[in-house]
């Protein structure tokens, strides 16, 4: 007997749900066949709908009989009880379970049909005012609107898990953007790459050297170098790319180059002559125009700070130091007396070096001495944590970057800047290692001439995520004072973390802790393939460290990977560690989010409205259902989430080892394994062990180890700050 090839059913709940794929695993209810498992690409689907999906039924040797999913549309319920599961899911703002028992039972079947058609009726139900019934037609007209979106995307062969954002940034408009000129997409949309958006425009006809696609696919391929941390392209190779993903022939491709030239939207720099000169630069550059004016602004900065003339400060240098080494019984070393006495004087300064070394004990030196003196000093980091650990580590005030520069919440720029510089005498930034261009470029730009400018940070580390690096360029071009501390205090020689992070930076092995040693702070688990990895790391979350170290499993320990996907990716270890500490509670699923009440989360972009940032950590506190919101603790303040910008959260379990820039945590776990290989370097192990504090425990095979300590090869960042800073290249 042929077996039937389309369902309708109510979705009960989400099994599992890949924001990244639209991959999804729902329990559904069938009438007459009871619960039936459904596998496919149901992006945008939230228990409490009702689907009608077309497909053929599959047997999983692990999981046994599924439907998988070909195709699949929303089905108004047609019942009292679908309706009011269906309205109290949480799909439409301002109604919860409550209101929607309240709705069936005064509109009965006509309920949906009213809401649509009749939105001004809702007023006749009980709790439902003015306001509130206008909150609820416009919601509803925008989930129409985004499920509209959806299907024309099904029917073009697009993941429909673009939709809401293509509605959040097009509004009203969306449809006829993406219909008419889809292109737009890659430009004005993260995470909506250009073959994305080349595939819908090819579907509506648009010819494979039309100006706008040659355009997109040009931008497109800039944009991937940018997002892998260069400043620019060398030109051939933008045509090289570009051509390749096009499949046009190069004067196509360089007409396109011209044309985005002459209407401003990239910047060719002539290098004349730096074949020989520098081995990272083989030709001239093209730079979006935003990134060549960011990166020759933040050049032309701090070449006009260095040469200002230094306001000396009423001390004597010599003296200043010994008084310190009285006060605090500390001996300083000499190249920490050095850098301390240069810190002191100098008008923009790096002090860099690995951990131990004493940078925090040379800033508290600056700002003891100083303060004596009345001088006023402003301390920031690029992060909340990082500012946090600045402010206990100095005992004064910090801020972070985008506070002290009073960012603005309808633009993201900033109120501090030439025209209403910060007022302080010495400006101290930590974790300098994570200031991309455009971050660093808002800093320089809001310094009065007279102010001083620290920056202390460890110059091995990661480079930021932006673009650039700003600290490294700044250290190799040599127009700036250089502090490097090398020397390990003797109290931290006993810490084996501080140990093996040397060793590590210097490219040798780490030195494992004796079998039965639990007095150690530093542990590689030896394991050689990805399931034994996965099994010791649930064993220690939720066992052994808790246990044997009395650390908290839910607070105190982080998960650091290299990768966000795979089995030992950030995405897959969250929900593993979800499932181990925290499944019970209220919970709430939007697209591919399972969020429940406790569950750590991270903040994945700036948010200036809500005043969070890329990398802020939080504690989801609950939900409110019939609001659309949920209150997130972000480390003491509390923040309110509309359901709408759940999207900007992730789980914060595990996170990838660039996200731990500027943090610092009691335990870090680091999976490795040569899955990794891509991503396996000196720098990425180094700042994954630096940010352990208390216990730093690895767990993989030797060989990715091996791989990540002595692989010092990666492809070095295109940058021409250091050449624009010694006047070797000529900015505007």
């Amino acid at each position: 007997m042929k077996q039937e090839n389309k369902l309708e059913g109510v979705i009960d709940r989400l099994i599992y749900s890949n924001e990244e794929t639209g991959w999804t695993v729902a329990q559904m209810t069938v009438r007459a066949k009871g619960e039936v498992v459904v596998v496919g690409n149901l992006f945008g689907t939230q228990p409490g709908e009702t689907l009608s999906v077309e497909g053929q039924w599959t047997k999983d040797p692990r999981f046994g009989k599924q439907f998988k999913v070909e195709s699949f549309k929303t089905v108004r319920p047609t019942t009292f009880i679908g309706i009011e599961r269906y309205l109290s899911s949480g799909l439409v703002e301002g109604i919860g379970p409550a209101m929607a028992k309240r709705l069936v039972q005064t509109f009965g079947i006509d309920t949906l049909e009213i809401i649509d058609s009749e939105p001004e009726r809702l007023r006749e139900v009980e709790g439902i005012g003015k306001v509130r019934s206008a909150r609820i037609r416009d919601a509803w007209q925008t989930q129409s609107r985004v499920r509209d979106l959806m299907v024309f995307l099904q029917g073009h062969g697009v993941s429909a898990k673009h939709a809401a954002k293509i509605h959040e940034v097009y509004g009203e408009d969306a449809l006829r953007v993406v219909k008419t000129t889809p292109h737009r997409l890659a430009q004005d949309l993260r995470g909506i790459g250009f073959k994305t958006a080349d595939k819908m425009a090819r579907l509506a006809g648009v010819a494979a050297d039309a100006p706008e696609r040659v355009e997109a696919g040009i931008l497109h391929v800039l944009q991937q170098a940018v997002d892998s941390g260069h400043g620019f392209v060398e030109q051939l190779e933008l045509i090289e790319g570009s051509t390749d993903l096009l499949q046009v022939d190069p004067p196509t491709v360089q007409r396109g180059i011209e044309r985005l030239l002459d209407n401003d939207q990239l910047e060719l720099v002539p290098i004349p002559g730096f074949e020989g000169k520098a081995a990272h630069i083989v030709g001239d550059a093209i730079y979006p125009r935003w990134l060549e004016r960011t990166e020759a602004g933040l050049a032309q900065r701090l070449r006009a700070l260095t040469a200002q003339t230094r306001l000396p400060f009423n001390l004597d240098t010599d003296r200043a130091i010994q008084w310190y080494e009285q006060k605090t019984s500390i001996e300083l070393a000499s190249g920490q007396r050095s850098a301390l006495a240069k810190a002191l004087t100098a008008k923009v300064m790096v002090l860099t070096g690995g951990p131990g070394t004493g940078k925090t004990t040379l800033v508290r030196g600056v700002l003891d001495i100083l303060q004596r003196k009345d001088v006023k000093i402003l301390l920031a980091a690029p992060t909340g944590r990082a500012a946090k650990r600045l402010q206990e580590s100095t005992g004064q005030d910090a801020k972070t970057l985008h506070r002290l520069l009073e960012v603005r919440p309808d633009t993201g720029g900033f109120m501090r800047g030439p025209d209403n510089p910060l007022t302080a005498d010495l400006v101290v930034v930590d974790e300098a290692s994570m200031l991309d261009l455009s971050l660093a470029y808002s800093l320089v730009k809001a310094l009065d001439d007279d102010t001083r400018l620290l920056l202390v940070g460890d110059v091995d580390q990661l480079p930021s995520i932006g673009p650039g690096r700003f600290l490294a360029d700044l250290i190799d071009s040599g127009v700036v004072e250089v502090a490097r501390l090398t020397e390990i205090f003797r109290q931290a020689q006993a810490s084996q973390i501080v140990v093996n992070a040397h060793r590590i930076r210097a490219g040798l092995m780490p030195i494992n802790a004796a079998r039965g040693d639990e007095d150690s702070d530093f542990y590689f688990i030896e394991r050689s393939d990805p399931e034994p990895i996965l099994d010791v790391i649930r064993r220690l979350v939720s066992d052994r460290i808790p246990n044997h170290f009395g650390l908290d499993a839910m607070s105190d320990i982080q998960i650091l990977t290299p990768m966000q996907r795979g089995l030992l990716g950030a995405a897959n270890l969250n929900a593993e560690i979800q499932a181990l500490l925290n499944s019970g509670g209220t919970e709430i699923q939007r697209g591919g989010h399972l969020l429940r009440t406790g569950d750590r989360v991270m903040q994945r972009r700036n948010n200036y409205d809500l005043g969070t940032f890329n990398g802020d950590i939080g504690r989801v506190i609950g939900f409110d259902l019939q609001e659309q919101r949920a209150t997130i603790d972000m480390d003491g303040r509390t923040v309110i989430y509309p359901f709408a910008s759940l999207d900007q959260l992730a789980l914060a379990y595990a996170c990838s080892i660039h996200k731990s820039q500027g943090s610092e945590y009691p335990c870090v776990v680091i999976p490795l394994h040569t899955q990794h290989f891509t991503l396996l370097q000196r720098n990425l192990i180094y700042t994954a062990v630096t940010r352990g504090r208390k216990l730093v425990i690895i767990v993989g095979s030797r060989r990715a180890l091996d791989i990540a300590v002595h692989q010092q090869t990666s492809k070095r960042r295109r940058s021409l700050l250091a050449e624009r800073l010694r006047g070797e290249i000529s900015g505007r």
